[in-house]
């Protein structure tokens, strides 16, 4: 199909309610404080622990793929800096049934993360209490107990408390907080670098561990906690409606934020393999778990609940292990208090577009979304009790992120079809063999991931689903469902959990595609779903239609109307 060439009309999608406060700084460390959160603090024993000193490999890995996925949302948040962008792009490029899928995948993994990161405080908090003889967490099973969860629970009501600050605030604190969160996991490369052994990227049976494979390295990427701790880069796209110089600051926010966060998190994975003490491997990195039964020695405890400061401390640095304990309650709740923020943004955004009950769009007098705001604090509740650890909430959450990452380059694909001279500050290189590409790894994470966690995920889809229809079903308003342009979108969620099925990555699969071959045939399939999207996209007269429903102009005239006295404002959406 040819390019359409109609001379474009600068109608941009707008917000309204909300402030633009927030700078090139700000905006690049709301990514970051996201990034570096509580993944630098486990990934690195979880990935050593599953393919040992390879692990280095699964990060280089998934820092390059994570970068594709990063440009492909600093070209769409440029073009179209609204609150929750990936959750509203995909509407704009297809209507109605793709914005309530890739806009519930959004909600979904944003709501998720606020709990893991607590999760991630009570691990390393456990140290504290273990003199009082006070469990929060348990290192055997590796789950948080029901003390942990009443921590919890105030933890998430802290982060949201201070959600209710004026952005202009809000940012300051949450500067400050990422200053010290990048600063310390690279001051702990910097003096790990001088207590490394040269035997420990051998423990086990070589660089590649005795037993592992190529198919072990990638069931660690998502597996591991590797993806997940990468996770966070799309930040400043859900708080683009409120960044100062959009068109400018987004791209360089996003880019720059994944850069230092690739380079730290390979840093730290050198050290922690190379700092630990050689005579705990001398039967490989497996032997840093607790036994199934019995008691879990102090020591496999100790690496189990916070692992980078045990090793610190084990090399003789207890000032830095303290160090590294403290920060063990700053990243995470710095995480946490981000994703809190992130999650009001895209049920801010999912109600513009009338997806969500237009109360989720409602502002106080600083520009905050609270009912959205309060909402994030109740279901991110629900997701503590399914999943009562750190790994175990981790799966759904990486899954539910990329399927998330990946309506991004199906957007981007249909804007350059059928919008190719709309104004883009960031343009991506090559973006005709990028953007499919991007979309192969989004659904290789997926289906990585293992066939336990696509049912899983597969499970609350089909919930998000019933619940949006059904508030949709009584709405007069509510967008159009295009339900045979977007297709596309049930074929490539059924195919992806039948090939996970078949596939070879599990539990409870059959393993009947071999390896190599399943991966082929993920590639294949993705290549068919991303040009049936991309053919199947909207004409461009109605994203033109979409974006002027949602416009600065159509937002102004609607806070006219109510300054007025009029009616009170409704979320300008269509």
């Amino acid at each position: 199909m040819a390019a359409e060439t109609v001379t474009t009309t600068g109608t941009r999608p707008g917000d309204v309610g909300l402030k633009r406060e927030m700078g090139l700084i700000g905006a690049m460390w709301s990514s970051e404080t996201s990034i570096i959160g509580s993944g630098w603090l486990f990934g690195g024993y979880l990935a050593a622990l599953a393919v040992g000193p390879a692990a280095i490999i699964c990060w280089c890995i998934a820092g390059v793929l994570v970068i594709v996925l990063a440009l492909v949302h600093a070209e769409l948040g440029g073009m179209y800096p609204v609150a929750g962008g990936t959750a509203r792009f995909p509407h704009l490029a297809f209507g109605g049934v793709a914005g309530i899928s890739f806009g519930f995948f959004s909600w979904l993994q944003a709501v998720t993360v606020a709990p893991v990161e607590c999760y991630a405080v009570m691990e390393y908090g456990q140290y504290w209490f273990n003199k009082h003889n006070i469990h929060i967490f348990n290192p055997t099973t590796a789950d948080v107990t029901h003390l942990g969860f009443v921590f919890t629970i105030i933890l998430m009501a802290i982060f949201t408390a201070l959600n209710f600050l004026a952005m202009r605030f809000f940012n300051r604190v949450n500067q400050a907080i990422t200053y010290w969160k990048v600063a310390i996991p690279v001051l702990t490369i910097i003096v790990l670098l001088f207590f490394l052994h040269s035997s420990n990227f051998s423990a086990g049976g070589g660089f590649f561990p005795t037993g592992v494979t190529w198919k072990d390295i990638f069931a660690a990427i998502p597996g591991a906690g590797i993806v997940f701790a990468y996770l966070g880069f799309e930040q400043a796209d859900q708080l683009a409606g409120e960044i100062k110089n959009p068109q400018k600051n987004l791209p360089i926010a996003i880019i720059g934020a994944i850069l230092i966060g690739t380079v730290i998190y390979v840093g730290v994975q050198v050290v922690y393999i190379g700092a630990m003490k050689p005579s705990l491997l001398h039967h490989g990195f497996g032997a840093l778990l607790c036994p199934t039964t019995g008691t879990c020695p102090t020591t496999i405890g100790n690496i189990v609940g916070g692992p980078i400061a045990t090793v610190a401390g084990l090399a003789g640095l207890a000032w830095l292990s303290g160090l590294l304990r403290v920060d063990a309650f700053i990243s995470p709740f710095g995480t946490g208090m981000m994703y809190q923020t992130s999650t009001s943004r895209v049920g801010y955004g999912l109600a513009r577009n009338r997806y969500y009950p237009s109360i989720f769009a409602k502002t106080d007098k600083n520009g905050i979304p609270w009912f959205s705001l309060l909402i994030a604090f109740v279901f991110g509740l629900v997701f503590l009790v399914p999943f009562p650890s750190w790994v175990s909430l981790v799966g759904l959450v990486t899954s539910a992120s990329v399927l998330m990452y990946a309506g991004a380059p199906l957007a981007l694909g249909a804007f350059r079809r059928r919008m190719p001279d709309l104004p883009r500050p960031y343009r991506l290189p090559v973006a005709s063999v990028l953007s499919p590409i991007a979309f192969i790894i989004a659904s290789m994470i997926v289906y990585w991931s293992g066939f336990l966690i696509v049912w899983k995920l597969g499970i609350a889809i089909v919930l998000g689903y019933l619940l949006i229809l059904m508030h949709m079903a009584d709405n007069p308003e509510a967008p159009k469902l295009e339900w045979k342009r977007s297709a596309w979108i049930f074929a490539y969620l059924l195919g992806m959990g039948i090939i996970s099925w078949q596939g070879q990555f599990g539990p409870d699969n059959t393993f009947r595609i071999p390896f190599w071959y399943d991966m082929l045939i993920v590639a294949v399939w993705s290549l068919v779903i991303y040009f049936w999207a991309i053919n199947s996209a909207l004409p461009r007269d109605e994203i033109e239609g979409l974006m002027a429903a949602q416009s600065a102009q159509s937002n102004e005239e609607a806070a006219a109307r109510a300054s007025h006295g009029g009616p009170e404002a409704e979320p300008a959406g269509a």
